[in-house]
């Protein structure tokens, strides 16, 4: 039982000074978040000045979150015109829309929830990364259409 706990005690000391956590780095995190906003900036999709992308909050500042840890954080909304369709269709298609960004321009793990599905009032989409991102998007009735907020884990600087 001696040599179990010796083993164990050596086998996090040698993780811990070799740099092996499983915590990921602010540097990483934000860098990530970064170029989440640049691949949306330059989306086929979103770049369309009809999408009226509007980024409200870049992620180049580090924000306290208690003690001596921060986050970055990117906000930002763009419209999906409704065509002459009724509104579960609208929220259908812009869901998928938004679901597929996430999933395979950005990279997401996306979190599918069916219980949404014809939900009149919106939809709400969650995704992350293992580098400590998370990303939540409200798909509204009303425009703007998409209003994502993405995020860093709270990580010391």
């Amino acid at each position: 039982m001696r040599v179990a706990r010796l083993l164990a005690a050596s086998l996090a000391l040698v993780m811990l000074t070799s740099g092996c956590t499983s915590e990921p780095s602010l540097g990483e995190a934000a860098a990530e978040l970064q170029k989440d906003t640049q691949r949306l900036e330059t989306d086929d999709v979103f770049k369309n000045p009809l999408k009226k992308l509007r980024i409200l909050q870049r992620p180049d500042k580090d924000l306290p979150c208690g003690g001596e840890k921060v986050k970055r954080v990117l906000r930002m909304t763009a419209d999906y015109a409704r065509a002459d369709q009724s509104l579960d269709s609208h929220l259908d298609q812009a869901q998928r829309l938004m679901e597929n960004t996430l999933s395979q321009i950005l990279d997401y793990k996306v979190a599918y929830d069916i219980s949404q599905v014809d939900a009149p009032e919106g939809r709400f989409i969650h995704g992350s990364k293992e580098v400590g991102v998370m990303v939540n998007v409200y798909v509204a009735p009303e425009a703007p259409t998409w209003r994502l907020h993405a995020e860093t884990a709270c990580l010391p600087r």
